[in-house]
């Protein structure tokens, strides 16, 4: 059956999923990147990106796993790109190239309409202006029985939470105090959502932890 998972979302020890000022020179905000290098390290990352090596192990396996059985993603217009308030135009594609990592439908949360824009690699960007609910409708259909994941950021994930529409979760909980950012879970009940963690695995780099409803 398919599910709303978060897959792979790196967490600062004090609790934020990104960092402040988030522009095309900071796409996760400042020191945003300290909280993905155990992403960049492993060998399922270098073959996305087209490089040789990588390494294997727990974190290769969490981060491929989250790529697993995916038929849809869904992520915030933050996550999309820098640009804010109307489109100026169509040029901006994205930050991941001709070719986006995800091969299949992503659903944009945004509040201004813009043309679905078909990518190699089978990738199309849908822009959704009416709300959550309606890009998970939408991802639905496209994903059939396949999982639907809830990319980010911050915002889209606290607001799929909030509504009680997420079934599991997989954080990285990394050696990182940004201080300032993005909190994840300011006023937010997991235990109330009905949220349990499930698995919780250690490594160099961090701390995975599996949360199911």
């Amino acid at each position: 059956m398919s599910k709303v998972k978060v897959s792979s979302f790196s967490v600062s020890l004090d609790g934020f999923g990104a960092g402040l000022n988030q522009n095309i020179t900071h796409p996760l905000g400042i020191r945003g990147l300290d909280l993905h290098q155990w992403i960049f390290k492993t060998k399922k990352f270098h073959a996305m990106t087209g490089a040789d090596g990588g390494e294997t192990g727990v974190d290769n396996d969490f981060f491929a796993e989250g790529l697993e059985g995916t038929g849809a993603w869904i992520m915030g217009r933050n996550m999309f790109g820098p640009i804010r308030s109307e489109w100026p135009d169509n040029n901006w594609k994205g930050w991941w190239g001709a070719t986006p990592p995800f091969h299949c439908s992503v659903f944009v949360l945004t509040h201004y309409p813009r043309k679905a824009l078909e990518m190699e690699g089978g990738t199309t960007f849908h822009f959704v202006t009416d709300g959550i609910e309606s890009a998970l409708s939408q991802a639905r259909k496209s994903a059939g029985s396949k999982d639907i994941k809830i990319g980010g950021g911050v915002s889209t994930i606290r607001q799929y939470l909030a509504a009680s529409l997420i079934d599991e979760m997989h954080l990285a909980f990394c050696p990182v105090i940004l201080g300032r950012g993005e909190a994840l879970f300011t006023g937010i009940d997991l235990c109330k959502l009905g949220f349990k963690i499930t698995e919780h695995r250690n490594t160099s780099e961090v701390t995975h932890i599996r949360f199911k409803r």
